[in-house]
């Protein structure tokens, strides 16, 4: 889905939120540098989010289902807004594995924008977009 910007450009999705997230990545990345472990940097992204005022949550229950029954649980890193799943990295580089773990999570759920971040030697992100018409009539976990 996109929308017509001020100048005639599309705009992304959920593009001012997301901005605002990898915005703040790079100011903890940039505080931290790497060599911690995934789950310090989710906690300090976590708290550099509530700080400027951004609604997120850790570790957000997401349903697996199958033939319409619940058949398993995952947990997201962070949900802001409930708008945006967040998967957070501190590995050398991002693999298809990551970007793959986080299209599986956007698959469950109503939530249409993912991101994937790396704390790594390299700060890196990605933005994944999944979108379908079984989303419709979907509410976020």
């Amino acid at each position: 889905m996109t929308h017509a910007g001020e100048r005639g450009t599309p705009q992304l999705l959920h593009e001012e939120l997301t901005q605002r997230v990898i915005g703040t990545f790079f100011q903890v990345y940039n505080e931290l540098r790497s060599g911690f472990l995934e789950s310090v940097y989710r906690v300090a992204l976590l708290q550099a989010l509530v700080e400027q005022g951004v609604r997120a949550e850790a570790e957000v229950p997401i349903n697996v289902f199958f033939r319409h029954a619940v058949i398993g649980r995952f947990y997201a890193d962070l949900v802001v807004e409930n708008r945006v799943i967040i998967e957070v990295k501190a590995a050398r580089r991002l693999a298809n594995e990551h970007q793959a773990q986080l299209l599986h999570y956007l698959r469950g759920t109503a939530m249409e924008v993912g991101l994937l971040l790396n704390f790594g030697p390299r700060p890196q992100f990605k933005r994944v977009v999944y979108s379908n018409t079984r989303k419709q009539g979907m509410t976020p976990p």
